[in-house]
């Protein structure tokens, strides 16, 4: 939008919904993937129009974003599409995550607040973020990447920004969506790529995994060396899935653009 922002339901109650496109090489990577998620968000929050259920409404969201990358080149960033009642807003950010966060990978810790499966906002992108700000933030000050939520049951559910896969013997396993958490668009795509397995993981049942890894669309697939007491040390599936995803861009029509789920390619 053109103009100063007009405060609305989403400033004053947080009923807008966002999402958070990955931009490479002046591509936004699966946009029609994140679009259509936003176009489910903004039907919940009741912000679409008479007529707006089809089409229109995408194709009017995908011609913003068209014209914001061509008038904001980004190499590796991050364009943020936000809706609320009165307002659809567009910006961009670079992409920080380094190479020497890839191969050191994330430190992950329990948060203390619980997950609300029972409530819609939980399986959207909803301007409601406040826990998963202010838990980021904790970590950062505590010397840790990234919280870990439990929901109201004790089950593991997801991250502040990402979702969780754990591999047991060759196996990859994620909590289902029902735990409580959202079904991110890279978690949607790896499930699409590999068998997994979605499953009820409790803390004490991480003793039991061998690797770990975290997904998000800025992210891409980050190995994770610790969560709690537990320490990951190997990285065999993270390594095969990523030259898996590697190949799959090769192809793919989703990503419009390579290299994108990891920032170092894994070697050997």
């Amino acid at each position: 939008m053109d103009g100063p922002l007009t405060a609305d339901d989403g400033y004053w109650f947080g009923l807008g919904a966002f999402e958070t496109i990955r931009v490479y090489r002046g591509k936004a990577v699966f946009l029609e993937e994140h679009l259509r998620r936003l176009q489910k968000a903004a039907d919940f929050f009741g912000l679409l129009r008479a007529g707006e259920k089809d089409g229109r409404w995408l194709d009017a969201r995908r011609e913003q974003v068209r014209r914001f990358l061509q008038e904001n080149p980004m190499e590796n960033g991050a364009c943020k599409l936000t809706v609320s009642e009165k307002n659809i807003l567009l910006t961009s950010r670079l992409n920080v995550y380094t190479e020497e966060q890839y191969k050191k990978g994330f430190h992950l810790e329990y948060s203390s607040i619980r997950r609300n499966e029972t409530s819609p906002f939980t399986y959207y992108k909803t301007l409601n973020c406040g826990e998963n700000i202010l838990e980021k933030r904790r970590a950062v000050t505590e010397g840790y990447d990234e919280p870990v939520f439990l929901n109201t049951r004790g089950e593991i559910c997801e991250g502040a920004a990402t979702n969780l896969f754990f591999v047991e013997e060759g196996r990859i396993i994620t909590p289902p969506v029902a735990c409580g958490l959202l079904n991110g668009i890279l978690r949607q795509f790896i499930m699409g790529l590999r068998p997994v397995e979605e499953r009820v993981i409790r803390p004490e049942m991480v003793e039991h995994f061998q690797e770990m890894f975290i997904t998000n669309s800025l992210l891409g697939v980050m190995p994770v060396s610790r969560l709690g007491e537990k320490q990951f040390t190997s990285r065999s599936c993270w390594k095969s899935l990523c030259r898996q995803v590697f190949c799959e861009q090769a192809t793919t029509k989703a990503t419009e653009a390579p290299e994108t789920f990891v920032t170092a390619k894994p070697k050997g």
